[in-house]
């Protein structure tokens, strides 16, 4: 019997795992899917060639010392830097590249709009500010409710500027980035890394996504060598150095308490693993309300299923070719990191309105990676990967996804061809799972990759809810992690971290008080 279960191999459930297992406890990773990675996953989705399956650049991760703490590197864990981190790419042949380098961004900016520059430059030092804000929280080395615990800190300030961030922090970026930028030619490119948080333009308490642009030009951008995977297969090989172990292809359907304590895990087949210690790698809705037996109750079961995720969640299309998009104007460096089609806002914000009344939006916000530029393990010689995405596409769709698959795909093609004239020539093999199929294959229930929605109400010390922000369940020995619980998503590691703290905290003190 081990001392503690972790339900789920994504990257946060593998980092709980590690540091569970480094403080000395025996650990069993359990993994619906028959490989680890869950959202961090990279597949041979085309034969010969590698995809990430949704996440693709690392930037949260690497603002913390998880990896250097984990000694990750030494598991195998190389990270290439994506530098430029975006290109703007519009359909009328204009280029802004955003490079680590702030003045080499602004130059960039000016060649193609010098009004642009110093709205750019403001922007930029305003959003430094939120960044430094809510980094300790990122970082689990405060528990400020992130963007929540800064506005009120903000709006004590008696200065102008800070009720100013405070009023900018609290909206969504679409107003933001039409106060504060001069055109659609920084709008647009800074709209489509918002929007790959998944978060719309006008969601509350979304302009943080904006403003993490900031962050960007601060921390770099980062791919994991051998695509996503690179990250959780060195968590994986950590884990194994520390004694701990991983059971692929093992579902879990039901997590048992007595007496307001977890007794068992009980799997898929009939097999029950009796446990006292388990932390859970999922959507908290699925761990609390549906595997918990019997489910968790009361006032904090109710502000559980009240949390939200909407309709709006990110389509991928895989597309194996024998060039790189061959975007006008190019110069080397601008396939390195993502290739905004962003042409305007209000394009944007009518694609996620229609997103959510669940239509297709009529123009395409798209954006492009084309990781295999800077990583050549990921493609034959001569050969390269495009992962194409749509953050605006609906979960739900009137007609059903088998009966517009095909009118997805076609738009979005068509896109990237009027920026890449004649790529679609140079593609050989074209892959695209569905919204439908991603849930089932990912066990992602309505396919978001954040579990929750990130809005003003669900982040830091508010996510899930106040009650579960902790990372206890109200079940003594369960404790959460994953995406959709504090303090953010995206790929982070601290979620893992905090639940991995939480249990060990606890253990100390139920030890202490056993005289032990």
């Amino acid at each position: 019997m081990a001392d503690a279960l972790v339900i789920g191999a994504g990257h946060n459930g593998l980092v709980a795992a590690c540091y569970l297992a480094r403080a000395g406890l025996d650990v069993t990773v359990l993994e619906a899917q028959e490989r680890v990675g869950g959202g961090s996953a990279t597949a041979e989705v085309i034969p010969g060639h590698l995809f990430d399956l949704h996440s693709v650049a690392h930037n949260l991760i690497n603002m913390t010392d998880i990896p250097q703490d984990l000694g990750l590197d030494r598991a195998g864990l190389e990270y290439v830097e994506m530098d430029p981190f975006a290109v703007g790419v519009f359909a009328d042949g204009r280029r802004v590249r955003f490079h680590r380098s702030l003045e080499a961004t602004l130059d960039s900016i000016a060649a193609a709009s010098p009004g642009d520059v110093d709205p750019y430059r403001r922007f930029i030092a305003k959003g430094n500010l939120a960044v430094r804000g809510v980094l300790p929280t990122l970082r689990g080395e405060s528990s400020l409710a992130a963007v929540p615990g800064l506005l009120w800190g903000l709006h004590r300030l008696e200065s102008g500027r800070g009720r100013e961030l405070a009023r900018d922090l609290s909206g969504g970026y679409g107003s933001l980035l039409q106060r504060h930028l001069a055109s659609e030619l920084t709008r647009g490119p800074v709209a489509a890394f918002a929007a790959h948080g998944s978060v719309g333009p006008a969601v509350p308490g979304g302009a943080l996504f904006a403003f993490w642009q900031a962050a960007y030009h601060g921390f770099g951008q980062w791919h994991a060598r051998g695509g996503s995977q690179g990250l959780v297969d060195a968590l994986s090989r950590r884990l194994s150095q520390l004694g701990g172990s991983i059971r692929c292809g093992t579902r879990v359907v039901g997590i048992e308490q007595s007496n307001n304590a977890v007794a068992a895990v009980n799997l898929a087949g009939g097999e029950r693993l009796p446990a006292t210690l388990v932390v859970t790698a999922m959507d908290p809705r699925e761990a609390l309300l549906r595997l918990l037996q019997p489910p968790l109750g009361g006032e904090a079961g109710r502000d559980l299923a009240g949390v939200r995720s909407g309709n709006v969640v990110q389509g991928v299309i895989h597309l194996a070719s024998s060039s790189l998009p061959p975007y006008t104007a190019s110069r080397p460096g601008d396939w390195n990191g993502l290739q905004s089609f962003v042409d305007d806002l209000g394009s944007l914000e009518a694609a996620w309105r229609r997103a959510e009344a669940e239509e297709l939006p009529e123009s395409l916000p798209l954006y492009c990676f084309t990781t295999s530029a800077i990583d050549q393990t990921l493609a034959p010689p001569g050969r390269h990967t495009l992962y194409l995405a749509c953050p605006a596409t609906p979960f739900r769709v009137r007609g059903g996804w088998e009966a517009r698959r095909d009118e997805f795909v076609e738009a979005a093609l068509a896109a990237l061809e009027r920026r890449a004239p004649g790529v679609r020539a140079a593609i050989s093999d074209v892959a695209f799972r569905t919204p439908e199929e991603m849930s089932l294959d990912g066990l992602w229930p309505g396919a978001h990759p954040m579990h929750l929605d990130h809005t003003l109400d669900q982040l830091g010390a508010m996510r899930p809810t106040p009650r579960l922000s902790s990372h206890r369940a109200g079940v003594v020995g369960l404790y959460l992690s994953g995406a959709g619980t504090a303090p953010s998503g995206g790929i982070l590691g601290t979620s893992g971290r905090l639940a991995a703290r939480a249990l060990l905290s606890d253990l100390r003190a139920r030890r202490r008080s056993l005289g032990r």
